[in-house]
């Protein structure tokens, strides 16, 4: 017989550092030659990310040990940070950013060497960055995106697209790095060339626009050892996102943008580039779904031509599948298997597809598809259970009701553990997650943190609020200039849902989220009387400081459209800051911040801290060394997940001692 015990207080074998051990995900995936390569996360190695490869064989091995960390730093949360071709001799050649010191380098994983230098150091600003590598092997040069400082502020920068040549003569030597673009734009994506060598098309875009508002797709022309010729837009705009470009093998111009509701994948003949008229056609219409996403990093992908003439495409509404769309007809196959969401990276070799893939039983693994026989399977990070699966969470797919009859879009995970039943006349607590972004989604996938949580007999509700990604423009637009409001208020209409349906206690509620979703926690503590405590993870908590000087470059202009432009609203930056009304603040809080974070910066914590002193109100700060936004480290993330445990186990009342205690302070 299955014993009965209090929610929260269950015993679970999912500990902080097994949740800790399991965080982060594959990235990147490329082919090199008939092997597969991949970046992948090492919690316990410093939070590097290593560089992954799999050879024709099979076996997968680590390439570079620690302390090499490939990542890199363009627009601070990066993106593509290597490349690599097949040599006739002497093996792969690979090209990648060293997060330290950002430099490009190569490396001959066969020839028993060390890595070598591409770039040179700079000591202006941050120095010199590079994103989004293309190995062009007969040109003797990598092009890709150098991000390059101009002063010491973060937004004293340019970016264009150069060519770094491979024999190392630019190491030190800034004046060898040849410009392919001026910096005409603030923002630029890595070049693609066009199959007959004589075009390259990137995507471009300018403050104050994010990626997700608009952005242009650029073509132009090849020359010989010159700058790019007869640039010009050829999509996209002020009001359409290109989030994606490609080429397929017939010189048509492929490429993912929203014109409507929804990102579609559109394709433009050669014989329209050549005449001038660009005219896209759209390749997908009409399934009301998305078939591209945010561009949060440089070189995300979400299709890939293949040689056969189909696309491999990544596209869902919500949660995300992987088909193969054959652009003449509009036949769409999906993938076999039980992921629920792609991550946004795939790679192709001959009829092979690779991507990244996670489910609500299963991580994110690198998972091949062979459009020949139709078959997938895992080929790289496989996941195992640690854990019998028996503990893991069963997510209920939800759509609530909010303000105005809006709906609004969660996953819902209620306790669950083999080993105990709740008393029969309790409710259990619930946390709700708020994720960051805000332009992003929390993903339909078996997370070891959440699991951490509902194995002890504590809910938690994810919630896409209204901003959010995967439900079409304009879900996503539903937060324009309404920061602070529609994703508060959705958050409160859901955990109100829940209570008052009977799935949670009223009494119990909490809501915890870093970087935007921290946001969102400290304006719902100021904002509602929902919840009884709340966990803010590195935060934005005032506007006005984050609108001016206290971000870096990327987002500096972000909150024009999350709020409105300052010069014209700036008491709305004021009523709805954290950091103006803790005053409002009743309920217990937990604050976390990376000491190194450049998007968040610890100063805003600090001066809410100070704002909050003498208060009489229960709070704990921990800041940690070496974090920037994100944790990376297994030390870190321990830590911080037994301190929220700590503080729901005092405010929820539940005794825990499985967990140090978390000192409150008032």
């Amino acid at each position: 017989m299955v014993p009965t015990g209090a929610y929260g207080t269950w015993p679970s074998p999912i500990d902080a550092a097994l949740a800790a051990s399991h965080d982060g995900r594959p990235e990147f995936v490329g082919t090199v030659g008939d092997e597969v390569w991949w970046t992948a996360p090492r919690p316990a190695e410093g939070g590097r990310r290593a560089l992954v490869r799999r050879r024709a064989g099979g076996a997968e091995e680590s390439v570079l040990p620690a302390p090499w960390n490939v990542r890199s730093r363009v627009i601070e949360y990066g993106g593509q940070p290597w490349a690599g071709a097949a040599r006739s001799e002497g093996g792969p050649l690979i090209v990648f950013v060293h997060h330290p010191d950002q430099r490009l380098y190569a490396y001959e994983p066969d020839g028993g060497g060390e890595p070598r230098p591409l770039t040179p150091v700079s000591t202006v600003g941050d120095g010199l960055r590079w994103v989004d590598p293309v190995v062009h092997l007969d040109r003797g040069e990598v092009w890709c995106v150098l991000e390059e400082f101009t002063g010491e502020s973060p937004t004293d920068l340019r970016r264009v697209i150069a060519a770094v040549p491979l024999d190392g003569s630019a190491a030190g030597d800034r004046a060898a790095v040849r410009e392919l673009t001026d910096d005409r734009h603030r923002f630029v994506t890595g070049p693609r060339l066009s199959p007959d060598g004589r075009r390259v098309a990137w995507i471009a875009w300018d403050h104050p626009r994010m990626p997700w508002d608009g952005t242009e797709a650029m073509i132009g022309e090849v020359t010989d050892g010159g700058p790019f010729a007869g640039v010009h837009p050829v999509a996209g705009g002020p009001d359409e996102s290109v989030a994606q470009v490609g080429w397929a093998r017939d010189g048509s111009l492929l490429f993912v943008s929203d014109p409507g509701n929804w990102w579609e994948l559109r394709r433009i003949r050669p014989d329209a580039l050549d005449s001038g008229e660009p005219t896209a056609v759209g390749l997908c219409e009409g399934r009301g779904e998305e078939f591209g996403g945010p561009l949060w990093k440089i070189g995300l992908t979400w299709f890939q031509p293949l040689d056969s003439g189909l696309i491999a495409v990544i596209h869902g509404k919500g949660s995300t599948a992987l088909g193969i769309l054959d652009p003449e007809t509009g036949e769409l196959v999906d993938a076999a298997g039980p992921w629920t969401e792609w991550a946004s990276t795939l790679a192709a070799h001959g009829s092979r597809v690779v991507g990244v893939a996670a489910s609500p039983r299963s991580g994110y693994e690198v998972v091949e598809l062979d459009t020949r026989t139709g078959r997938t399977r895992v080929i790289g990070s496989a996941h195992t259970d640690s854990v019998d699966p028996a503990y893991y969470p069963e997510p209920q797919i939800r759509t609530f009701t909010g303000p105005d009859n809006r709906e609004i879009h969660a996953h819902i995970y209620p306790p669950h553990n083999p080993d105990r039943i709740a008393p029969g006349d309790e409710l259990p607590p619930y946390v709700v997650w708020a994720h960051g972004g805000p332009t992003g989604h929390a993903p339909l996938v078996l997370d070891l943190e959440i699991a951490y949580f509902t194995s002890r007999g504590i809910g938690v509700a994810e919630v896409n609020y209204g901003g959010s990604t995967g439900y079409g423009r304009e879900y996503r637009n539903r937060l324009r200039e309404q920061w602070g409001v529609v994703d508060v208020e959705d958050c409160a209409a859901v955990a109100e849902a829940l209570a008052s349906e009977g799935t949670a206690d009223p009494e119990r509620l909490a809501i915890r989220g870093g970087s935007a979703g921290g946001w969102t926690t400290a304006a719902s503590l100021t904002g509602t009387d929902v919840y009884a405590c709340g966990t803010i993870i590195y935060p934005i908590l005032d506007l006005m400081g984050w609108a001016t000087d206290e971000t870096h470059d990327f987002e500096s202009r972000y909150l024009e459209s999350l709020v409105g432009p300052l010069a014209e609203v700036p008491g709305r930056y004021r009523e709805r800051s954290p950091i103006e009304h803790v005053d409002r603040i009743s309920a217990p809080f937990l604050l976390l911040q990376g000491l190194d974070d450049p998007i968040c910066p610890p100063v805003q914590s600090e001066r809410f801290l100070a704002q909050m002193a003498g208060r009489g109100v229960a709070h704990a700060y921990i800041a940690f060394e070496g974090e920037s936004h994100g944790f990376r480290r297994a030390d870190t993330m321990i830590r911080a997940l037994e301190a929220e445990l700590s503080l729901y186990g005092q405010t929820f009342g539940i005794a825990r001692a499985d967990v140090p205690q978390l000192e409150l302070k008032k």
